[in-house]
């Protein structure tokens, strides 16, 4: 019995150990400067892009971040919350093809924003806020490549991207995600759609198993009806021959 026990504390402490690595492997692959959310519609207008970063060092902090928005494919009228803490600077850019809307002709966009003057401590994160006024209709997504700055001089640059099939480079570059646009108002969206057939699907099944359960619940009855009219018959049966 000792033996015994001995081999399974031992298994057991095997397997929480390799357990705890298959978790911190996990926590260091996805601590990453992401963009959220991860999608919108394209040509999607008025909206809110957050950029969460994460510290990543145990001994420094981060004192700055910068962040390249596309200028083949330009995010319009960008406009910075104000930061606890941080200071923002943005710089334009000249677009190589001027953007045409219905307020005229855009040839000017942001193509930098850089925060700094903040500290982003061990184990924690920072998200920073950026509006804007239109994403682009031209493309399927949009990268975002980023430098965060440590307060020992270390740059990390996620500015990798995944091509197609590809597994997820080491240091990705934030990806906002852009998809088709909504169906014309007052028709149902594309995810109303699927919400709504998860439920017809759902009230289907449910209606499925109602029908089944009173099948069964019928069944049962009628079982019951006869073990008692059998019951009945071999009381009769055998009170008979007494009389």
């Amino acid at each position: 019995m000792s033996a015994h026990r001995t081999t399974l504390r031992r298994a057991g402490t095997v397997a929480a150990l390799a357990t705890a690595g298959v978790l911190a492997a996990a926590g260091v692959a996805s601590a990453h400067v992401t963009v959220h959310p991860e999608s919108y519609a394209k040509g999607a207008t008025d909206g809110v892009l957050t950029f969460r970063v994460p510290n990543e060092e145990d001994k420094a902090s981060t004192t700055k971040v910068q962040v390249y928005l596309p200028t083949d494919h330009p995010v319009l009228g960008v406009l910075v919350t104000p930061q606890n803490g941080w200071t923002a600077k943005v710089t334009t850019s000249k677009l190589k093809t001027p953007v045409k809307t219905d307020d005229g002709t855009i040839t000017d966009a942001v193509s930098q924003i850089t925060w700094t003057g903040g500290k982003i401590a061990a184990g924690q994160y920072e998200d920073f806020n950026v509006a804007f006024g239109q994403l682009p209709e031209d493309t399927d997504q949009l990268s975002f490549k980023t430098l965060q700055t440590y307060s020992d001089g270390n740059v990390v640059r996620w500015i990798e991207e995944a091509a197609a099939g590809d597994d997820e480079p080491e240091n990705p570059a934030p990806v906002l995600k852009l998809t088709a646009k909504g169906s014309e108002e007052g028709d149902e969206t594309p995810a109303a759609s699927t919400t709504a057939t998860k439920t017809d699907s759902t009230s289907a099944s449910s209606s499925s198993s109602d029908s089944t359960a009173r099948g069964l619940g019928i069944a049962g009855l009628i079982v019951g009806v006869l073990g008692l009219a059998a019951g009945a018959f071999a009381v009769v049966r055998s009170r008979t021959p007494r009389s």
